[in-house]
């Protein structure tokens, strides 16, 4: 066997020691592929020929692309995201955006640690596009999370052999302590909710406050999503439609089927997050005439308006039957709330109060992860039942009467 290493003798006398290698067929063409290396010494050819060779032989060794950085993200996004609901596409396109301005153009194969050690400190001094002032630092939530799909991304490209290693995982990420959701008492639910029966929208905020999420509130529909149960039967007894006096709690029910929600601007109709997300909840005589009360309240405005009353379905609809704008909701709740005294939260807090709240009337943690629409009930209880420094007082009751 004629030996594979050849020695060659440049025009200006140089000596040089080459060897070509077949390293399979190309992926996409299926045509046989060969590279050619060139050493000074035949010593070190030998040795990376050897290497070379084995490497080949195990299937490990990696063929030289020059697919970048943007070009492997597009191929690894619409897989990754295939199956995933248009907010959560979003949330990986938006976290890849540093990553695209940064390196995108940069081969992948040739993408080092200190690259992304590189655009970590970017990110932190001046990677900020929006949702703030621009070129100003990004939090390190932002950056753990641009990291982490990162991260994901180089891996898959790692078990597909177009990189020999995630240099992403050499990285560390900045420390980052989730903020503690803030959340009313049940006085301040009250305050709020007295001073919400004067809004016409009533019924709507009180789901919040039951712990819908935006997207559920505004996704109900009359014909599809409430059923009023005996609220909407004639009473015998005394001969009226809509008698709260004989309601039988929990009767009337309101199914979430789906949510509206933005994305990019732009409000779609999603379903739930999960299996189940899908759920009939029995209503209370509070909700049900809320309800029933904000039903009636927009028949009178289809009459007062005319041919121009739209009449789209939802609960959650303004005085001419449009339905109303997520972002508009949010801000309207922490309008609402100016109104009526209460500290200043955020409106997903009142889901987070919600469930905090029925937990700690003893309502068991299965029956408040299956009303959320959890799928764990150890997710519920670290991601949104909270207690405050009030309820400690429970703490030391409870001692009190155990050690007398």
């Amino acid at each position: 066997m004629s030996d594979p290493i050849k020695k060659i003798t440049l025009k200006d006398g140089t000596v040089r020691y080459r060897f070509v290698v077949d390293i399979g067929r190309d992926p996409v063409t299926g045509k046989r592929q060969q590279k050619t290396f060139t050493f000074d010494t035949r010593r070190e050819a030998r040795v990376e020929y050897d290497k070379t060779r084995h490497k080949v032989n195990e299937g490990t060794y990696i063929r030289p692309s020059e697919v970048t950085v943007d070009e492997y993200l597009d191929g690894w996004l619409e897989g990754a995201t295939r199956d995933l609901r248009a907010s959560s596409k979003r949330s990986y396109r938006d976290a890849l955006r540093p990553v695209r301005e940064q390196l995108g153009a940069t081969p992948i194969q040739k993408v080092t640690k200190a690259d992304i050690e590189r655009m970590v400190t970017w990110m932190q001094t001046e990677g900020r596009r929006r949702g703030g002032k621009p070129g100003t630092g990004l939090g390190p939530r932002s950056v753990r999370l641009t990291l982490g799909r990162l991260t994901a991304a180089l891996e898959m490209a790692t078990l597909e052999g177009l990189v020999a290693r995630n240099v992403a995982k050499l990285v560390k990420p900045p420390k980052y302590k989730p903020a503690k959701p803030d959340t009313w008492s049940k006085d301040e639910v009250r305050l709020f909710l007295l001073k919400a029966k004067e809004d016409r929208l009533d019924a709507a905020w009180r789901l919040t406050l039951y712990g819908l999420r935006r997207g559920e509130v505004l996704g109900l529909r009359w014909d599809d999503d409430v059923d009023f149960g005996s609220f909407a039967n004639v009473c015998q007894k005394h001969e009226i439609k809509w008698c709260a006096d004989c309601y039988v709690e929990g009767t009337a029910t309101m199914h979430v089927q789906q949510a509206r929600v933005l994305v990019e601007g732009k409000v779609l109709i999603v379903p739930p997050k999960s299996e189940n997300g899908f759920r009939k909840l029995p209503l209370d005589l509070a909700a049900a005439s809320a309800l029933h009360t904000l039903k009636v309240k927009q028949a009178e405005e289809k009459l007062s308006v005319g041919e121009g009353y739209r009449n789209s379905g939802y609960v959650a609809m303004d005085e001419v039957g449009e339905p109303v704008h997520p972002e508009w909701y949010s801000d309207e709740f922490g309008r609402l709330a100016k109104r009526a005294g209460v500290k200043r939260i955020v409106l997903h807090e009142g889901r987070h109060t919600a469930l905090s709240l029925m937990e700690k009337a003893g309502v068991p943690i299965s029956i408040v992860s299956k009303w959320a629409g959890h799928y764990d009930t150890a997710f519920t209880y670290s991601t949104y039942v909270h207690a405050s420094d009030e309820d400690l007082h429970s703490g030391t009751e409870a001692l009190g009467k155990l050690y007398g």
